[in-house]
């Protein structure tokens, strides 16, 4: 937890969850130490994904203040440099493309763009790594132009 107070409210919580659901405990299943370090975790795993959150917030709302005062010269930064990718990706055939865009803005495995496109496993993953390896060409040339 990296802090003794959260740690402390954690274990605190450990020992109510274990209280009120002692009842629960079935043996045949396992230890009881296995049991209670399996709540400890989640109960920690629960703090830092909460702590997480709240910080994640905090930043995003920084951020929007931050942006409403925006600077001109970082805004005609980031517009070169979508022109430039865009023009990256144009330059892939359609396959090498259509692969990289479901991986990158979908978020999908190479398995799963398989299973959707209906091509080999292996095909695909040919061809994200040639389209990557052009991508990086390419971009590697447009950075040394600007």
């Amino acid at each position: 937890m990296n802090d003794r107070h959260e740690a402390e409210d954690v274990l605190q919580e450990v020992f109510l969850q274990v209280w009120r659901r002692a009842g629960t405990f079935d043996e045949a299943r396992g230890r009881a130490f296995t049991w209670l370090a399996t709540i400890a975790r989640s109960r920690a795993l629960d703090r830092l994904r909460a702590a997480g959150s709240r910080a994640r917030l905090a930043d995003e709302a920084a951020l929007e203040q931050a942006d409403e005062v925006s600077d001109a010269a970082l805004d005609a930064l980031n517009s070169e440099t979508r022109a430039i990718v865009k023009n990256a990706l144009a330059e892939l055939t359609d396959e090498q493309r259509k692969v990289l865009l479901l991986a990158y803005f979908e978020g999908l495995t190479q398995t799963e763009i398989a299973e959707r496109l209906g091509d080999p496993l292996g095909t695909v993953k040919t061809r994200m790594r040639s389209g990557l390896i052009k991508l990086r060409e390419l971009l590697g040339t447009a950075r040394d132009l600007v």
